[in-house]
């Protein structure tokens, strides 16, 4: 008996010491990125929605693809400043089944010429990134004006990335 009670009370502890991590890691949510496409059109009230399946409290970062570079990532909201005083905004709102990415003018935006409509509404893509709460909490954090920074951040793999076309 005097031998068996040691080996009892090892069991007992190592029982708690392999059941209780205290890393507060989340192992069944990850972060996910998604391509969206689409036009911007008086049609669509210059906006389109793209489902997604989150938690409340994840976050969601919208990157828009810069025409004129071949894989630079602007954050948005983004204001662009065209002739004559007028602003363009690429905006977003979300909740935890849509995002809607959106353009907002202090001009009407059918006014555009047709080299403003190409840059700016035609074709533009978007990248959805989602990110879980309990991926963002503690730790330092990341400038999220910089898409590389988030990519290498949340260890995103930008090879799995799913591709949605709105319209």
């Amino acid at each position: 008996m005097k031998k068996f009670l040691p080996i009892l009370l090892l069991a007992f502890v190592g029982l708690f010491i392999f059941s209780c991590k205290d890393d507060d890691q989340d192992f069944d949510t990850y972060s996910k990125m998604r391509d969206v496409s689409g036009s911007f059109t008086n049609a669509n009230g210059y906006s389109f929605t793209v489902p997604i399946n989150i938690q409340n409290t994840d976050v969601v970062l919208i990157y828009r693809r810069d025409p004129a570079a071949s894989n630079a990532w602007q954050f948005i909201p983004k204001t662009y400043y065209l002739s004559g005083g007028r602003e363009l905004d690429y905006n977003n709102l979300f909740d935890s089944q849509n995002v809607e990415i959106f353009t907002e003018a202090n001009f009407d935006q059918s006014t555009m010429t047709s080299s403003e409509i190409s840059q700016y509404l035609n074709n533009q893509t978007f990248r959805v990134v989602l990110v879980p709460a309990s991926a963002s909490k503690g730790g330092p954090t990341v400038d999220k004006n910089d898409y590389n920074a988030v990519v290498k951040y949340y260890n995103l793999d930008e090879s799995k990335i799913q591709t949605i076309k709105v319209n």
